[in-house]
């Protein structure tokens, strides 16, 4: 059975060496995140992952949801019982407003124990990771009577939330949403129509489930302009905000799906469900981004999560499986033969999982921090360049992690051989939960075009500038660091290429939009590719710095890695840049009829 103890020890030095969360004491909520606090709050989220979560992850994928002629859904032997440790640890409320029962830690904190709780086990941490940013999106748009009905009761763990998007004809089109909303003489709205994919949308884990849905109300503007958000209980609050009468909304039947069975994804009929809106009417997916953007971190967290916890099995399992003999000769001889960690491609797969691993921790971090800054800082104009770069970091880390996290769950299974496609050896489940993460919240394709459609030319390209800058800086400043040299000249010349795909990109996706569209993802991870070796020169900087001997070892380890995803896995930003200056002509020209 597979197993996992999270990365305490890199998350702090990530937070810590790195990104010296020390230095932004003067925003709100991080004063109460000293080191020692944080280091007590990773270690306590290390053990509800290790000891609480992942015990249940196998058993849970095994056993799956199962529905009721009633429509109700039961989780999971043991689900709600880990779902109220998670709830009563207070890890839902841990970076929210404490005026609505929230901690108001820094979410850049409740990033790194999300990592955990997603790789212990991925389909139960989505219930409560699902209505954090139900939570988000209400503290962003809604009444303050909202906010006080919903929040602290979901921030609490009693009640949890949803997103309801997609519709049987309608995926990321969400133009052609049907589901209708008509006035009711109180000021609500009673909702009509059916949602499909719902994680989370009916269980047993809670006393009520608040669903923020999209609809378009009668008269309103075809397309997206036209569209609402509602928030739709599954239980109408009483007078005193308790669960009441029960709500015209059911669950009409349950996905079968290849992963994340733990989890109950559902067809949600509205039937007029009454409903209130949240935010203004026809500007629906301008609240609804809030819930998505956070979603979209999370999800490439989970492609993380789930990449660190095959990595961790696979390097057990080349430690122990004994297989062949080393090619420079036997290492055990006294044994009938060698372990598998002796081969250099076992030792390439291993390598290649752990400095994506490392670096997208450190990125995926570097992005919650610039959160905080764009919602915490006292300066419009630093709050502005955080929200520039979090922009564009979102959909590049849920599109690279997801993708990277799922071939290196592929990888991880294959040093297994044929165990690896055994269940009981866990890592088929770790591949089929992984691959979810490329599709939803936006399929990787949909990341990629948003990343060049839009947030490349926004604000005139400002984002991107910036970027650029920053890395340029970065390599001018440590230009004579000899230490550092077999990174930054690596570096530098896949941020040469990224330079050159920008203005080729500039230059002819506007001219030919299809340009755009056919070198779009190649651009998403040639961006990634280069973030993720900015984050192995900083880290391997702060490696450098560390002159403390217990961690010797860490530091040289470090320090490995990073020359490592300098020489064998950068170099694909020229693959990338060639592909993109390719141009559409040789993906557009062949006939429909000839695919």
């Amino acid at each position: 059975m597979p197993s996992y103890q999270p990365p305490v020890a890199d998350a702090l030095f990530v937070l810590n060496d790195v990104l010296k969360m020390d230095q932004y004491a003067h925003l709100a909520g991080f004063a109460d995140a000293s080191p020692d606090i944080v280091a007590a709050v990773l270690e306590e989220a290390a053990k509800l992952a290790s000891g609480v979560l992942q015990p249940l992850n196998h058993s849970g994928d095994q056993e799956g949801c199962r529905r009721a002629d009633d429509g109700s859904v039961s989780t999971p032997k043991g689900f709600k019982a880990a779902f109220e440790a998670y709830a009563g640890g207070g890890w839902i409320s841990l970076p929210f407003d404490p005026a609505y029962g929230g901690q108001g830690l820094p979410y850049v904190l409740a990033a790194a124990v999300n990592e955990f709780f997603a790789a212990g086990n991925m389909a139960l941490s989505m219930y409560p990771g699902l209505t954090s940013g139900a939570v988000a999106a209400l503290l962003t748009h809604g009444s303050e009577e909202l906010k006080q009905l919903y929040a602290p009761k979901m921030l609490e763990g009693r009640w949890t939330g949803t997103m309801n998007l997609t519709e049987p004809h309608c995926g990321t089109d969400l133009g052609l949403l049907k589901t209708r909303a008509t006035r009711r003489d109180d000021g609500s709205f009673a909702l009509s129509g059916q949602k499909i994919f719902i994680s989370a949308g009916e269980h047993d884990l809670t006393e009520n489930i608040v669903h923020l849905v999209l609809a378009r109300i009668e008269g309103a503007p075809k397309g997206v302009k036209g569209i609402s958000l509602f928030v739709v209980p599954k239980f109408l609050p009483d007078a005193a905000g308790n669960p009441g009468v029960r709500n015209a909304v059911s669950c009409g039947s349950l996905e079968h799906k290849m992963g994340i069975h733990g989890n109950a994804t559902c067809v949600m009929n509205y039937d007029d469900a009454q409903g209130w809106l949240l935010g203004e009417e026809n500007r629906g997916l301008n609240a609804m981004f809030v819930m998505m953007n956070e979603a979209r971190l999370a999800v490439g967290l989970q492609g993380l999560a789930q990449s660190e916890v095959a990595y961790q099995n696979a390097v057990a399992y080349a430690r122990d499986r004994l297989q062949g003999r080393s090619l420079s000769g036997a290492k055990n001889p006294e044994k009938p033969a060698d372990p598998l960690m002796v081969h250099p491609d076992i030792r390439r797969i291993l390598l290649e999982i752990r400095s994506v691993n490392e670096a997208g921790r450190a990125l995926a971090l570097w992005a919650a921090l610039q959160s905080d800054i764009s919602h915490r800082s006292t300066d419009a104009a630093t709050r502005e360049k955080a929200a520039d770069l979090l922009g564009l970091l979102t959909p590049v880390l849920k599109g690279v992690m997801t993708d990277r996290g799922f071939e290196n769950c592929v990888q991880a299974q294959q040093v297994f051989g044929g165990h690896g496609y055994i269940v009981e050896w866990g890592m088929e489940q770790f591949v089929r939960d992984a691959r979810i993460a490329m599709i939803y919240e936006g399929a990787n394709g949909i990341q990629a075009l948003d990343l060049v459609g839009r947030k490349l030319p926004a604000n005139g390209g400002r984002a991107i500038m910036a970027l650029l800058a920053e890395i340029g800086l970065y390599l001018k400043t440590h230009d004579g660091d000899e230490a550092l040299k077999p990174l930054l000249g690596p570096l530098n010349a896949s941020l040469g290429h990224l330079q050159q795909a920008s203005l080729w990109l500039m230059q002819n996706g506007m001219s030919s939009p299809d340009n755009a569209g056919a070198g779009a993802t190649d651009y998403m991870h040639l961006l990634g590719l280069v973030l993720l070796a900015y984050m192995w020169a900083k880290m391997a900087q702060a490696a450098k710095a560390d002159q403390d001997a217990g961690r010797a070892e860490f530091m040289q380890g470090k320090q490995a890695c990073a020359l490592f995803f300098a020489q064998r896995i950068l170099p694909e930003t020229a693959v990338r840049l060639a592909r993109i200056t390719s141009g559409a002509a040789n993906v557009m020209s062949l006939p429909a009829d000839l695919f």
